[in-house]
């Protein structure tokens, strides 16, 4: 296999042909996108769960998403490497298994009711879900014509969104099935029982990890006997218009350095948004709501994106992605500035619409950002998968911001990081020329 695997390719299964179906293959690359969804939510739970059994303060509840984000920033890179020499297939099995050992890991870690444990055991299951992005989201792309890989991989991405929907259920079913008790109860606990509550509220995460651990290894099963096309690169004349683009590295297409930074600013947007919903939701200006039925409606925020998502993968097949990016960037910066400027149910109407516009622009960002590397895709992908530790690094920004000024107000970040996404938008097809 080469080293690196263009848009213009060749694709086949064992004895097909270049043009065939890609259905099936599709269908099983979108169970991947789901289930790292699902995962990557179901942190939303542990970051409570875990905060009352080791009596954490914020910040050290906020750990848990900086140990899952930062994966992205410290093997996103490695990832690629892997890529290179194991092929998209290859590649995907690995990420799954380690993504098994990431679940597996839990359990020791309840056991000891070891915090640091649970921490490294998050940062091995989010290396394996990077691998995975690094893998299926260019191999989505390139299975099928070029002009229609942005609207497969918005579909993909749909179903990346309903795994995240549907997370947040289970969680609260499995590991948060027991209410955890105010710091006013459990000081009335004998030391006995403290010990007695901590450790079965710490083993509640157990069952539904291993079960998830046991899910995965068979995935991965599946995976290795199921025939995914092969990826060849393109000798043909149809791929002869890059002979001339000897660029060393993915790092000299600005297209794709910028797009790298407009999936920083993405990520950061939406995950500074969902964190701060429920303490915007509550402000007696805006809703006054309490936290857990303020928590309900954030539901809305990340079934927008489904719904989107589903919806993209039409407009995206009409109109060029470049431009379906710049439209829905400017949407949400104006849904996040009357959020900013009213008050009330408008307020909160607003930014629950902004998952609405998000929908797209992941996937759409990254296929215009890949497009033309050629040999240099992978290492692409791993530099827009690096990308993703916006998210671990915009909402401090923003959270600093909110103790100067409010939580309302600190939506500016989000604001500034669309008008940059709709920029790229307006800029990329001109991008990467010499």
């Amino acid at each position: 296999m080469a080293s690196g695997v263009p848009l213009n390719v060749n694709v086949r299964g064992d004895g097909s042909r270049p043009g065939a179906s890609y259905t099936v293959p599709l269908v099983a690359l979108t169970s991947l996108f789901f289930m790292w969804g699902f995962l990557t939510c179901l942190n939303d739970i542990l970051v409570p769960h875990l905060k009352a059994i080791f009596a954490l303060s914020y910040f050290q509840a906020m750990l848990i998403q900086f140990a899952f984000f930062i994966a992205y920033a410290v093997m996103s890179i490695p990832s690629s490497r892997v890529v290179k020499r194991l092929g998209y297939k290859g590649s995907i099995i690995v990420g799954l298994a380690t993504m098994a050992v990431g679940c597996v890991m839990f359990f020791p870690a309840a056991g000891h009711r070891s915090y640091e444990l649970f921490l490294v055991a998050l940062f091995v299951l989010a290396s394996g879900i990077t691998l995975l992005q690094v893998s299926a989201n260019p191999f989505v792309a390139i299975l099928g014509k070029p002009e229609t890989a942005s609207s497969r991989l918005t579909l993909t991405q749909a179903f990346n969104s309903l795994g995240t929907t549907v997370a947040p259920q289970f969680g609260s079913m499995l590991i948060l099935a027991t209410a955890v008790k105010a710091s006013g109860e459990l000081a009335k606990l004998t030391p006995a029982e403290l010990e007695a509550y901590r450790a079965a509220e710490a083993a509640s995460v157990q069952t539904p990890y291993l079960g998830l651990a046991i899910a995965l290894a068979v995935l991965a099963i599946a995976m290795s006997l199921f025939k995914l096309p092969v990826i060849q690169q393109d000798t043909s004349d149809a791929g002869a218009h890059d002979a001339s683009d000897d660029r060393a590295s993915a790092w000299r297409y600005p297209r794709l350095v910028l797009g790298a930074l407009a999936i920083f600013t993405y990520v950061g947007a939406e995950v500074s948004i969902g964190s701060f919903l429920v303490s915007f939701f509550g402000d007696p200006h805006i809703a006054g709501l309490g936290e857990a039925e303020a928590a309900r409606y954030v539901s809305f925020y990340w079934g927008g994106a489904m719904v989107g998502r589903f919806l993209g993968t039409v407009t995206l097949r009409r109109f060029k992605p470049n431009q379906v990016l710049l439209m829905h960037a400017a949407a949400a910066a104006t849904c996040v500035l009357v959020a900013m400027l009213v008050s009330g149910t408008p307020a909160m109407w607003a930014i629950l619409a902004v998952g609405l516009f998000n929908s797209i622009m992941f996937p759409t960002i990254f296929t215009l950002a890949i497009e033309g590397l050629d040999r240099h895709t992978s290492q692409g992908s791993g530099i827009l998968c690096t990308a993703i530790v916006g998210g671990a690094l915009l909402p401090l920004v923003q959270g600093r911001l909110a103790d100067a000024v409010g939580v309302q107000h600190a939506f500016v970040i989000p604001v500034l990081c669309y008008a940059y996404i709709a920029w790229y938008g307006v800029r990329a097809p001109a991008l990467n020329s010499r």
